[in-house]
């Protein structure tokens, strides 16, 4: 009953402030809005990082660090805070679920006089209430991945409906003939999840070959995950794959289909290229992931961040990179940071 209120009240302020906020930029959406720039691309429109402001410090909050991909993250954001001098104070909530210990998280780096925010919140709305009270101390705000603050001014991050477009162009050109397919999705409403489950469904359902039999909510939980993988199979013991949201879930997937027996015949795919999925890439289980490199991805957040508080005026969206992963490129794409970079860089050349 408390985290019921707690979470109506934050509802309640965001709407609030929402209201206030909203006369000053239209509704953002990440994935589609036109003024952008891809991460490749900014040190060839805007220099190099210029001159910051002596004792610049920036501050960043996370859904949770339970989830390896938000701890690299941090550490994207702390590899390139030490590489131009600038601390980092990187803190999240103890859960997904915990959207007010989020926003009291954030709305005390406001006020603890961090020149920049970098936030990735827990719902489209929970962290909402800080845009108004940043905007008054003069603090620039960054979204970064997955939720998306209609009234962002900006974000840093991937196209999220490409996650499940690259996973679905996998099923059409590796399953031909076509067949049934499940989707575990994310947390219900959150902007992410939303995205990555509509691209996959409408490119895949495009051919008319498949049929997406199961659309189910994981919560980004694998416990929750493999119960639901479970009982799909019982119910389309026929299935011939599953999308998740991402790679926690994905890997609880994986489990209920060795349970089940069905690991020859089952495609089971994710989404954030953490280690453990790559892992299970290499064993033969998890058949692939969309990976969004998110050590990279903090590295260009805290760098658009910067170059802010510089003064200078960057487009709303900086999208970062990501790129399917099977067991034939998982090498290429899982080195040192450096040559990450250079493929990734290699890949923005060549458009992919």
């Amino acid at each position: 009953m408390k985290f019921l209120l707690a979470t109506a009240t934050a509802a309640l302020m965001a709407l609030s402030i929402g209201s206030a906020y909203s006369t000053d930029l239209a509704p953002l959406n990440s994935d589609t809005e036109k003024d952008r720039i891809d991460w490749s691309q900014l040190e060839a429109k805007f220099g190099a990082l210029p001159k910051l402001p002596d004792g610049t410090r920036a501050g960043a909050v996370s859904k949770t660090l339970t989830n390896e991909y938000w701890r690299s993250l941090g550490e994207g954001y702390k590899s390139f805070g030490d590489r131009v001098g600038v601390p980092v104070v990187y803190q999240a909530a103890q859960s997904e679920g915990d959207q007010l210990g989020q926003l009291t998280i954030a709305e005390g780096l406001v006020t603890q006089g961090y020149n920049v925010l970098l936030v990735s919140p827990q719902t489209d709305s929970n962290l909402q209430p800080i845009m108004e009270q940043a905007k008054a101390a003069n603090v620039p705000v960054v979204n970064v991945n997955d939720a998306v603050i209609p009234q962002a001014e900006h974000y840093v991050g991937n196209v999220q409906r490409d996650n499940g477009v690259r996973v679905a162009k996998w099923f059409i050109k590796n399953r031909p003939d076509g067949g049934k397919v499940a989707i575990v999705e994310g947390q219900a409403g959150v902007y992410a999840a939303v995205q990555r489950t509509d691209g996959f469904k409408t490119t895949i359902t495009e051919t008319g070959k498949f049929e997406v039999v199961a659309s189910v909510p994981g919560n980004w939980d694998r416990q929750t995950s493999y119960d639901a993988a479970s009982n799909i199979l019982q119910q389309h013991p026929d299935l011939i794959g599953f999308y998740a949201n991402n790679d926690g879930m994905a890997l609880g997937i994986v489990e209920a289909v060795k349970a089940a027996g069905l690991q020859d015949k089952v495609a089971v795919f994710g989404t954030d290229g953490i280690s453990d999925a790559y892992a299970s890439i290499r064993a033969g289980e998890l058949t692939g992931t969309v990976d969004s490199f998110p050590v990279l991805t903090g590295e260009v957040a805290l760098e658009s961040a910067l170059r802010l508080v510089a003064g200078q005026k960057l487009p709303r969206v900086v999208a970062t990179p990501q790129a399917l992963i099977t067991k034939d490129n998982a090498d290429r794409y899982s080195g040192a940071g450096d040559a990450v970079r250079k493929a990734l860089l290699e890949d923005a050349a060549a458009g992919n």
